[in-house]
């Protein structure tokens, strides 16, 4: 029997053609079972699906600002969907000391919309604060716990803004704090609770501005009364009477809209 053979030339491209051939199919098993469930679709209505993927796309994002406000937003979306550990987790993994007291910021903020039982809510607010102790830059730190005094006082948890901003260190800071605090309050209606946070504020300069804005936030809102009392502490004479002027002219406007609406047929 006569074997026809190949040329030594042609042995070796034929083997070195068939090597070719096997790692470019295992590199394609490979990278088919490394694909990652981030290029995977998922239902549309599947929220953790989704998240999932940015998740998985985060860690590769190689700008560190841009991660950062990735994991940020991710975080927020998580709280809001009642995901609290999920969100709190995500934390540590943003480096950027401000974007961190962002993030607790939005954690926070959600929780507030959650409208959860308050031992809960303080479990997660607690969670937060220690979250917030471990950032070393000194002035995130203090914006992170205005943040969640910010967020408790939105929650409706007065005293635990309170006690929060009482434990800031940063004088400016702690004004800020309670200014901010009693926003979110004269917002809600609650001027009480708005007057005790301003009334914490050492600064008559931060006071007033507060009591300015606090009067700004009570006439929009058309609760005139609580406006005017709130003008009337202003002990600057200018913004006393700015603030008293603007109450007066927003209430003029409400009686002309009220005549104007009633004698309409």
């Amino acid at each position: 029997m006569i074997i026809k053979t190949l040329p030594i030339l042609g042995i070796a491209a034929a083997l070195l053609g068939a090597g070719h051939n096997a790692a470019r199919a295992q590199q394609q098993a490979d990278d088919e079972a490394s694909t990652p469930p981030a290029q995977q679709e998922c239902a549309l209505t599947d929220r953790l699906c989704i998240m999932g993927q940015i998740a998985q796309n985060a860690p590769k994002i190689e700008n560190k600002n841009w991660r950062d406000q990735t994991l940020r937003e991710l975080a927020k979306s998580y709280a809001a969907d009642g995901k609290i550990d999920e969100a709190i987790a995500i934390i540590p993994q943003v480096e950027t000391p401000d974007t961190r007291a962002m993030t607790i910021r939005g954690i926070g903020m959600a929780l507030a919309d959650l409208n959860k039982p308050k031992a809960e809510a303080d479990e997660v607010f607690a969670r937060l604060r220690a979250e917030a102790d471990k950032i070393t830059h000194e002035p995130s730190f203090a914006i992170a716990l205005t943040y969640i005094a910010m967020s408790q006082a939105f929650a409706g948890d007065n005293e635990g803004a309170w006690a929060t901003a009482a434990s800031m260190k940063n004088d400016a800071l702690r004004h800020k704090a309670y200014a901010e605090t009693a926003e979110i309050q004269a917002e809600a209606g609650d001027f009480d609770s708005a007057m005790k946070s301003i009334g914490f504020i050492e600064s008559i300069a931060f006071r007033n501005k507060a009591y300015e804005i606090t009067s700004g936030i009570f006439t929009k809102k058309e609760m005139f009364a609580e406006s005017y009392k709130a003008a009337l502490k202003i002990e600057n004479a200018y913004k006393r009477a700015k603030a008293l002027q603007v109450m007066l002219d927003a209430q003029a406007a409400a009686a002309r809209a009220q005549t104007e609406g009633e004698t309409k047929p």
